[in-house]
């Protein structure tokens, strides 16, 4: 990384220049540098207690992936497959959109998304919160073990696919097999939903529900959502039973 007395400078990494500390904290052009080093210098940022830009991020995958101190990170344009994946702390801002497997399996952070995301957004987080203000794909939140999944749009098929915990919270509508063999966990839909999946149980959301739902819309400036159902699990699943075959073979 540049060095922080040498302000306006630049770091040559291979046959480009790609680092450049400023105002705001370190810029970093990813069009000059190939995916390994962005990270390495996003870490190496992080560890120095500044903030990142990521200029020029061009759709790549698996920026920002693995970063496991705290700190501000903005991807300055879209993202591809895997960003922000196997991360625990850092705060993650994508001003465009993001691939397929945005956030997977991260312990802790925020990672939030000005556009749509692709296919398994926040697929088996354990914690933290994963933001998309447009539409998400096929398989939100599949196998979430905790955490939260806010969606301002709509989500698409088999959206918390065995789901374990956590919850996901849909301000739009929900695509076909939603919350399919989910174990434990809660999802949130406020507009209309295709159909449900295997062993789901839709209840009214309750006051408790609604409050805790505006109020982390509200924390990422999201429009008031309307009034939520609840989708939980009907537990047939958990365990089997002879008489339950048909609940099985259509899971299956």
């Amino acid at each position: 990384m540049a060095d922080a007395g040498r302000a306006g400078t630049s770091l040559e990494i291979g046959a480009g220049a790609g680092v450049e500390i400023v105002a705001a904290g370190v810029e970093i052009d990813a069009a000059v540098l190939p995916v390994r080093d962005v990270n390495r210098e996003i870490r190496a940022a992080l560890a120095g207690g500044a903030p990142v830009i990521v200029r020029n991020p061009g759709a790549r995958h698996s920026l920002g992936v693995a970063l496991l101190a705290p700190g501000q990170v903005t991807f300055d344009g879209s993202v591809g497959y895997y960003c922000g994946g196997m991360g625990d702390g850092a705060t993650v801002h994508v001003t465009g959109s993001a691939g397929w497997g945005l956030a997977e399996g991260i312990l802790s952070g925020t990672i939030v998304v000005d556009g749509n995301a692709g296919n398994s957004a926040a697929a088996a987080i354990r914690g933290g919160t994963v933001v998309v203000r447009g539409d998400c794909a096929a398989r939100a939140g599949v196998s979430m073990k905790g955490g939260r999944l806010l969606v301002a749009g709509n989500a698409g098929y088999m959206t918390g696919f065995m789901m374990q915990k956590g919850y996901i919270a849909i301000a739009g509508d929900a695509g076909d097999a939603l919350a399919d063999s989910m174990y434990e966990g809660t999802v949130y839909v406020a507009g209309e939903i295709a159909s449900l999946g295997n062993d789901t149980v839709v209840e009214v959301a309750s006051d408790t529900d609604q409050a805790m739902l505006e109020a982390a819309f509200a924390e990422f400036n999201l429009p008031p959502p309307r009034h939520f159902r609840r989708i939980v699990a009907g537990r047939k699943l958990w365990n089997f039973e002879k008489h339950e075959l048909e609940t099985w073979r259509a899971a299956l």
